[in-house]
C-alpha cells in the first residue's frame, strides 16, 4: 500500500463517545462488504490470537449479529449488534452490547450504538465511525477493558484482507463481460503444466503468475511454510476462440486431494448476478454442491457444485 492511512482515535468525554476515523486503500465496495458479511467479518474483527466466529448475521433493518470473540485459550465472549438503519454503501447504525451465546444481552455490561459513515476521499475509502453510550462510567468501562487496542489491531487485519484482494481483483478480470473459461487444479506442478501450454498455444500468461508467497501475511492463520510460497495461487491463459484456462495448485499440504476427474471444472462468467444466481439454481439441481452462491474475499460472487451428470462447475461474476 502507498497512500498513508487516516486513522484518528477521539475519545469524548463531554458526550459519553468515541470517534474513529480510518481510510482503507480500497473500493468503496470492497471495504463495505468487509464490515457487513460474517464471513469477512470473521477474518479480521477480533484481535490476533483471538478469533471472531459468527453464530447469526441478518444484515437488514431490524436484523442481528450474534459472534463471539473466540479467545486460544477456548474461551468466548458472546456479543450481539441489532441493526437500525441501513443506506448501502453509504451508512449502516446498530446497537451494541454483551450477551450469552443465545443472544440474551447482559444488562450488566456497556451498551452503545454505532454509526459507520463510508465515502470515498482522494481515491481511498474512509470511514468514520461514532460510538455513543448512554453514559461516562459505560464509555470509561469499555476504555479500560481496552478496546482502542484491539480496534485498532482488527483494522490492522482489515489492511492485510483488503490488500490481498484489491491486488487479484486489478490483476485479473478489469470488467464483468460474460466469457467462459476452464478452472485446472494441480497438486504442485501448476506452473509446469502451464508453461507446457502457453508454448503448444503460444500465447502469454495475462498478468503473469500469482504465487502463494506474493499474499501478504495473515496474522489469523499460520505463516505458508517456505515449500508452498512458489506455488501457485493464480495463473490465466487464453487459448483458442477467446477461451481462458485458469489454474491453481492445490497441494495436499493446504489440505487438498487431487483425483483425476475432480481437477477440473468448467467456469462460467455470467453478465450479472441474477445471472449467476440462476445458472447456479438451475444446473446444480439433483446435484452435489461444493460452494454454494456467496461473496468471497476476491470481490466475485461465487459458487461451485458438481451436475447431476459427475460434471464440475464454478459459477463465478465479478463486479466491474
Amino acid at each position: 500500500m502507498n497512500k498513508t492511512i487516516l486513522f484518528n482515535f477521539t475519545v469524548d468525554k463531554d458526550n459519553n463517545q468515541i470517534k474513529v476515523e480510518r481510510s482503507f486503500n480500497a473500493p468503496i465496495d470492497l471495504v463495505w462488504a468487509a464490515w457487513t458479511q460474517a464471513d469477512i467479518l470473521d477474518q479480521w474483527w477480533a484481535p490476533y490470537p483471538w478469533r471472531a466466529e459468527t453464530k447469526h448475521m441478518d444484515f437488514r433493518e431490524g436484523g442481528y449479529w450474534l459472534y463471539a470473540m473466540a479467545g486460544p485459550g477456548g474461551e468466548k465472549h458472546w456479543s450481539r449488534a441489532d441493526y437500525l438503519k441501513i443506506i448501502p454503501e453509504k451508512f449502516f447504525s446498530y446497537m451494541d452490547g454483551f450477551c450469552n451465546e443465545a443472544g440474551i444481552l447482559n444488562t450488566a455490561l456497556p451498551r452503545s450504538q454505532w454509526e459507520n459513515n463510508f465515502m470515498e476521499k482522494a481515491g481511498q475509502t474512509q470511514v468514520n465511525i461514532l460510538l455513543t453510550f448512554n453514559s461516562l462510567s459505560d464509555l470509561e468501562t469499555i476504555i479500560q477493558m481496552g478496546f482502542k487496542e484491539g480496534f485498532t489491531a482488527g483494522l490492522e487485519n482489515l489492511d492485510q484482507y483488503l490488500e490481498a484482494q484489491f491486488k487479484l481483483r486489478k490483476q485479473n478480470k478489469t470488467n464483468n463481460m460474460e466469457r467462459i473459461s476452464t478452472y485446472l487444479n494441480f497438486p504442485g506442478n501448476t506452473e509446469e503444466a502451464f508453461t507446457f501450454y502457453k508454448k503448444v498455444f503460444r500465447s502469454e500468461f495475462i498478468n503473469g503468475i500469482q504465487r502463494f508467497g506474493d499474499l501478504p501475511p495473515d496474522p489469523n492463520h499460520p505463516p505458508i511454510p517456505e515449500a508452498l510460497k512458489k506455488m501457485v495461487l493464480h495463473v490465466e491463459l487464453p487459448i483458442l476462440g477467446g477461451h481462458i484456462l485458469m489454474g491453481t495448485d492445490a497441494p495436499k499440504e493446504m489440505g487438498f486431494s487431487l483425483t483425476k476427474g475432480n481437477n477440473m471444472h468448467i467456469q462460467i462468467e455470467p453478465a450479472s448476478r441474477q445471472e449467476a444466481k440462476r445458472l447456479f439454481d438451475e444446473l446444480s439441481a439433483g446435484g452435489i454442491v461444493q460452494q454454494p452462491m456467496q461473496d468471497m474475499f476476491w470481490g466475485a460472487y461465487y459458487g461451485s457444485f458438481t451436475d447431476k451428470f459427475g460434471v464440475n462447475w464454478m459459477i463465478n461474476y465479478q463486479e466491474k
